[in-house]
């Protein structure tokens, strides 16, 4: 019995994975072929572009970069897309085994994950890029002629976006952390200034070498943390509430 109910989970693992992997194969074959990576990737550099004097061209150092590079940002956006539904499939797997309570909490936690991955990302490209390129080519000599290569920009870019995502993630593992108690509530408070300490280490690491985009990471990380202990305090009372409402058993 285990072991037909073992398989059966193989099974239906497997059927998820395979729906989750056609989900981004679907999406990146229709981008692929309409608009197409070329005109993708021109959104993507569009930020860089807007920055750089009028008339420079990127370039493509590689003799199959001009390729490859778009046909990885396709791949990139179509990833971001397909996104959700393959969550869902990967919710819908293990849901069954989560416990109401464990329901209750998971799910809200996946799409906020998800929400603010997305809200990292766009943070990153409209309102980030733009003024870090803008910033950094003012100190360029005007004896150089910028030619940004492409595939350095896509490094740089997928670097970016990741750790703007990831930076607003914050608020959830301040959530999850205080909600599991691993660490309480007053800990997370007074644990502040490392925080603030840590988000500019961080911001150093991940950001080019200037201080305004280091600056553009670093505040909304310490931003996100006090939000985090807000909501986190918030959900805290509301669980409070909730259990001070359950009828007391009869003696």
């Amino acid at each position: 019995m285990k072991e037909e109910t073992f398989v059966s989970h193989l099974v239906e693992l497997r059927q998820r994975l395979v729906r989750a992997l056609a989900s981004f194969a679907i999406v990146f074959v229709a981008l692929f072929v309409y608009p197409g990576g070329g005109p993708i990737y021109d959104v993507l550099a569009l930020p860089l572009m807007n920055a750089l004097p009028e008339g420079t061209k990127m370039i493509a150092t590689g003799v199959i970069t001009p390729f490859m590079v778009p046909v990885k940002v396709t791949a990139l956006v179509a990833l971001m897309i397909a996104l959700p539904y393959m969550l869902y499939e990967a919710w819908a797997f293990v849901a069954p085994g989560l416990y109401e309570h464990e329901k209750k909490l998971a799910l809200p936690i996946v799409v906020a994950s998800t929400l603010l991955f997305y809200l990292g990302v766009a943070f990153c490209y409209f309102f980030v890029f733009g003024r870090v390129f803008a910033f950094i080519h003012q100190f360029a000599p005007s004896s150089i002629t910028p030619a940004p290569d492409i595939e350095a920009y896509f490094s740089f870019v997928i670097t970016m976006f990741i750790a703007f995502g990831a930076a607003f993630e914050i608020p959830v593992v301040v959530i999850l952390l205080a909600r599991a108690g691993v660490v309480t509530l007053e800990k997370l408070r007074d644990a502040r200034p490392y925080v603030i300490v840590g988000a500019f280490v961080v911001a150093a690491i991940v950001t080019p070498p200037d201080v305004l985009s280091q600056f553009m990471l670093a505040v909304p990380m310490c931003l996100l943390y006090e939000a985090g202990l807000l909501l986190a305090r918030f959900l805290g009372r509301r669980g409070a509430e909730a259990s001070d409402d359950k009828p007391l058993p009869e003696a």
